[in-house]
């Protein structure tokens, strides 16, 4: 197809089921969490009002991210355009990897509750809600993102993922690297390593050699959608804003499914706009409206319940310091190497560069949410970590000392995947918007 217009009225029309059962999926299961997802989707994305016309790629990828997308990738692998899938949960994945060695790299399903009987025969009930979703969606078998996955490729970013992965390699094909705790020059050489191991792995598994051309190409093509999401990011610091978090939020998360060259385009089509916009005095919300920086634990489809709650009670989320957000595109890799080798070292010191919690200390995060804050003209800062998550809980007391520091007002939120806090959350949320 030459545009996802074409696709997703192709996609409209072709029989998916097949696809869903050759996969081994639990297909009437799948229906209920597509009905579930379609509704939601509907209630929280299409009721915003004067969104830029150019998000409706947005609204195409959600409708065909489980059918239209999945159907691609299988289609790329059987006539040999692809070698392999490989799925991820974590960012410090490096893609260009995967993509030099044949493989498509795709985000796997951790954004709600499902099968949580099933999950809690072999995790702890008291898990973070994201490693339960991976576990439950994998054993419930709704997520055609992991059934069609060749590879898994995990990352011990923390206690409770490192441990959930023991048990997610008795499901998949499962190879996970090791990620230093601390930042000096001494870890920066075990990381490198590791991106040499898991290149090696991902050779093995396509059959395909990782070259100086393939890696080059691969790069540049990383970085090209890294620069368009720069873009798009770089306007959000207009008031009014031009663009919703909600949308901000959901591109970012389609980068980590979506077609990269396509989605590039369709990005910087937003940037755009979205200048255009920000040029004219356009907004999502009103010149005013009270302006969120959100830092914490990443949010993964469908997980859009807090920046709803932020945006429907008049605010305006400009930012977001996670893994879904800044951390994803902020960076680039250096272009400038010419061999493997070099360009090897080039991902692992942009990798390493990722402020993930797992680090300490964990002083580069801080300054990131303080610089994002200012530059981004944010009244506030919510702070977000998931039930359970000992990593963001314990770093949300140095986030909250930095945010004073700045004069930046902060509230800490602590929340899971399901809604029965969602009023609490309002009453809260509206309250901190108000006295901002």
């Amino acid at each position: 197809m030459s545009d996802n217009t074409n696709e997703t009225t192709a996609a409209a029309e072709y029989d998916f089921y097949p696809m869903w059962e050759s996969l081994g999926m639990d297909v009437p299961a799948h229906d209920m969490l597509l009905g579930a997802v379609g509704q939601m989707f509907g209630d929280v994305f299409l009721a915003q009002e004067n969104r830029p016309a150019s998000t409706d790629y947005l609204n195409q990828v959600v409708a065909g991210i489980h059918s239209g997308r999945i159907k691609e990738m299988l289609d790329k692998k059987a006539s040999g355009e692809a070698k392999k899938i490989v799925g991820s949960f974590c960012l410090y994945v490096p893609e260009e990897i995967v993509i030099a060695a044949g493989g498509i790299p795709v985000g796997l399903c951790s954004g709600a509750d499902w099968a949580t009987d099933k999950v809690e025969e072999h995790l702890p009930r008291a898990t973070c809600p994201l490693i339960k979703s991976f576990a439950g969606f994998k054993l419930g078998s709704v997520c055609p993102y992991i059934e069609s996955s060749d590879l898994v490729i995990g990352e011990n970013t923390c206690d409770g993922k490192k441990k959930a992965y023991e048990f997610m390699a008795t499901q998949v094909n499962m190879y996970t690297v090791d990620i230093p705790n601390v930042h000096n020059a001494q870890t920066l050489e075990l990381w490198k390593g590791e991106v040499r191991k898991l290149a090696e792995r991902v050779e093995q598994e396509t059959g395909q050699k990782i070259t100086a051309e393939s890696l080059k190409a691969a790069i540049k093509l990383a970085n090209d959608k890294r620069r368009a999401l720069q873009r798009l990011s770089a306007t959000r610091a207009a008031d009014p804003a031009p663009i919703s978090g909600l949308d901000s939020l959901l591109t970012v998360q389609a980068a980590f499914m979506d077609d990269a060259e396509r989605l590039t385009g369709a990005i910087n089509a937003m940037a755009d706009e979205c200048e255009q916009r920000a040029a004219d005095g356009v907004g999502v919300a009103p010149k005013g409206a009270k302006r969120i920086l959100y830092t914490g634990t990443p949010m993964a489809v469908p997980n859009w319940k807090l920046f709803n709650i932020i945006e429907k009670a008049g605010g305006v989320v400009v930012g977001e310091e996670a893994c879904t957000g800044s951390r994803y595109y902020k960076d680039l890799v250096d272009e400038s190497g010419e061999t493997v080798d070099e360009m090897l070292d080039a991902i692992a010191e942009r990798y390493f560069g990722i402020n993930c919690a797992i680090f300490t200390p964990n002083d580069g995060r801080i300054e990131d949410i303080v610089r994002m804050a200012r530059e981004l003209n944010a009244d506030g800062i919510i702070d977000c970590s998931l039930q359970f998550c000992t990593l963001y809980e314990m770093e949300s007391f140095t986030v909250e000392k930095a945010a004073e520091q700045a004069g930046i007002p902060f509230m800490h939120i602590t929340t899971d995947y399901a809604n029965e806090d969602a009023g609490q959350l309002t009453t809260r949320i509206e309250a901190f918007l108000e006295m901002l």
